[in-house]
């Protein structure tokens, strides 16, 4: 009897871990799917509730950020990004999406920094660098300017 219990303990217990370790995914994998149909809210409430389960899920915290960049919340957008960076520095989108604010806030230092970062690290979106540096270079001189 008691072996039988022990037995059953021993299984609730690995079944309860394959369903948390399979709602991790499940989150983040049901919340990028709910980002690509344009439903930021419930996107949102996943990607959060994959975070809580896994803090060191990077996508999570990187689609957050894009979520926020369609509201417009540039605050949370750039606290998502550095998280992102935190985790996986080498994270391209991340990367990017920075130096683009960093663009808009005219910190071109920073965009420098981002940019000699970006290089080291791009294998699918080096081209977006130059562009990136084409619009610095473009604006630098307004800027002296003024």
């Amino acid at each position: 009897m008691i072996k039988l219990i022990k037995i059953s303990i021993i299984t609730f217990l690995i079944l309860g871990f394959l369903n948390t370790s399979y709602s991790k995914e499940n989150f983040f994998d049901e919340g990028l799917r709910l980002f690509q149909e344009k439903k930021y809210e419930d996107a949102k409430f996943l990607l959060e509730r994959s975070i809580v389960f896994n803090p060191k899920h990077a996508k999570s915290y990187l689609y957050l950020a894009k979520i926020y960049k369609e509201e417009k919340d540039q605050k949370n957008e750039e606290k998502n990004l550095e998280a992102t960076l935190l985790i996986d520095p080498s994270n391209e989108d991340a990367i990017l999406m920075l130096m683009e604010i960093g663009i808009e806030k005219t910190n071109y230092s920073k965009v420098k920094e981002l940019s000699e970062r970006f290089t080291k690290v791009c294998k699918k979106l080096c081209n977006e660098n130059k562009k990136i540096l084409k619009d610095l270079k473009n604006l630098e001189p307004k800027n002296n300017e003024s």
